[in-house]
């Protein structure tokens, strides 16, 4: 099938390029050039692993292509994507200015024949019907334009623009650092439209995604497709990372609880992980949830409940608990240390989870911004920060090149990202170069044991 995928972030260009590889021809559409430039030479913009590799191999099939004339994608795709942002506002929600401006210049550019017009950025409940109004703005602005300044004559008006189409809600559910898996793995495709045709056109679209032509496990029974009214669509969207948000700020809750009791939050997270009805994921205490999705949905769910009279007071718990439990690391700190004040402290990660360069939202930002408040200074060492260079937001931390150089003449490590390469570093001569060999862990993910034995202070979270 003919696709346009409008929207090169994350979502957009690994939906681009996933689809180009099970056989379908993508044109991406994106209005900075430079980007579109460096994705025409093979080079991906975004760090995810397996998608350089999948986008290159795409190009050269000849099934994928990159460009920033919105009307050429909307003239070749069949079934148009919109991917683009929909970053907060400082209200709490999000802001949809790209999703209009991509909508009306679909208007704009639409000249006949059947278009399914696919939302897969995340956008507001109840925003189906409101693409659909703005694309028929656009369909209107471009009727108008084509009657001259003196109007025409009655007899001579000018051709009707065509324009056939449909709206479908497909949100993603797709994890930073594992994202071209999820799309090939993934747990169900949503679709969310009252017209069969659109949904007939979306199913042969995934078809080889849901016989898991492409799985990991092909032996897996096939990929469930729910289909529901378009607002139903949005809202499972909101409402799936709404709970993991929620479900995180509970086991951190508990693991607090544990920090006073005398628990241990890992055997309790094991304990209640192993009941049917819980289920183990999303149970790791930790500093909180963080990145581009969690804090954005959680909050636009809450305030889209304000619009409606209702005050979603669980979620907004989980928000607060989320807040707080980022300093529950400086507490540790001052715990251990006593005064920070002139004091070294080395973070052992930024990004806010691994296997991904994201910064946005990230835990370590506001460690960053509490030790440096305190007077601490405060060093890191990243193995994609460090290496790429990236120092956007990072004015008050030393970003350091390995680990050696970031544990001499700290007082203390605090493991903020859970990368792998975390568990087997040299932390016996990292806790020689350090003033005060003590690590805060704030992932409960490095081995206690081993630790101690190389003469380190040990603190979880909820140990």
């Amino acid at each position: 099938m003919r696709v346009c995928v409008i929207g090169t972030g994350y979502v957009g260009l690994v939906t681009g390029v996933c689809l180009a590889h099970i056989g379908h021809e993508v044109i991406c559409v994106d209005n900075n050039e430079e980007k579109v430039k460096l994705m025409q030479s093979g080079q991906s913009p975004i760090f995810e692993p397996g998608l350089s590799e999948l986008m290159q191999s795409a190009i050269q099939a000849q099934r994928i292509s990159f460009t920033s004339d919105l009307a050429a994608g909307v003239s070749h795709g069949e079934i148009l994507f919109i991917a683009v942002g929909t970053p907060p506002l400082p209200t709490g929600e999000s802001d949809t200015r790209y999703v209009e401006a991509v909508a009306r210049g679909i208007g704009s550019n639409l000249n006949g024949g059947y278009k399914v017009i696919v939302n897969k950025s995340t956008v507001p409940i109840g925003s189906g019907d409101w693409v659909r109004m703005i694309v028929l703005d656009g369909i209107a602005e471009r009727q108008k334009s084509l009657v001259p300044a003196g109007g025409v004559p009655e007899e001579f008006p000018p051709a009707e623009i065509e324009a056939d189409f449909d709206v479908v809600s497909n949100p993603e559910f797709l994890r930073e650092g594992s994202a071209v898996f999820d799309t090939f793995n993934p747990d169900r495709i949503v679709l969310g439209s009252n017209s069969q045709k659109a949904i007939a056109m979306m199913k042969e679209l995934y078809a080889p995604i849901v016989s898991r032509q492409f799985a990991a496990d092909q032996s897996l029974p096939t990929v469930p497709v729910v289909v529901t009214d378009i607002s139903s669509a949005e809202m499972v969207k909101y409402a799936s990372n709404a709970f993991l948000a929620t479900k995180i700020s509970f086991i951190n809750e508990v693991a607090n609880i544990c920090d006073r009791v005398g628990a241990d939050v890992t055997q309790v997270a094991k304990g209640i992980g192993l009941d049917s009805r819980i289920g183990s994921k999303f149970l790791q205490a930790g500093i909180g949830w963080g990145g581009s999705c969690f804090p954005k949905d959680v909050s636009a769910l809450i305030h889209t409940a304000d619009d409606y009279g209702y005050e979603a007071q669980l979620l907004k718990a989980a928000v607060s608990v989320n807040q707080r439990q980022r300093l529950i690391t400086i507490e540790k700190l001052q715990q251990v240390l006593k005064i920070l004040k002139g004091k070294t402290v080395g973070l052992l990660g930024l990004t806010f989870k691994p296997d991904t360069d994201d910064m946005r939202d990230a835990p370590a930002l506001d460690l960053i911004e509490n030790l440096s408040r305190l007077g601490t200074k405060v060093k890191a060492f990243d193995p994609l920060v460090s290496q790429t260079g990236m120092r956007h937001g990072l004015s008050n931390v030393i970003v350091e090149t390995d680990p050696e150089r970031l544990a001499d003449g700290c007082d203390a490590l605090v493991l903020v990202t859970d990368w792998a390469q975390f568990r087997t570093l040299d932390y016996a001569k990292m806790s020689k170069l350090m003033n005060n060999p003590v690590i805060i862990d704030g992932r409960n993910f490095l081995d206690q044991e081993s630790l101690e034995a190389v003469g380190f202070r040990y603190l979880g979270i909820g140990r």
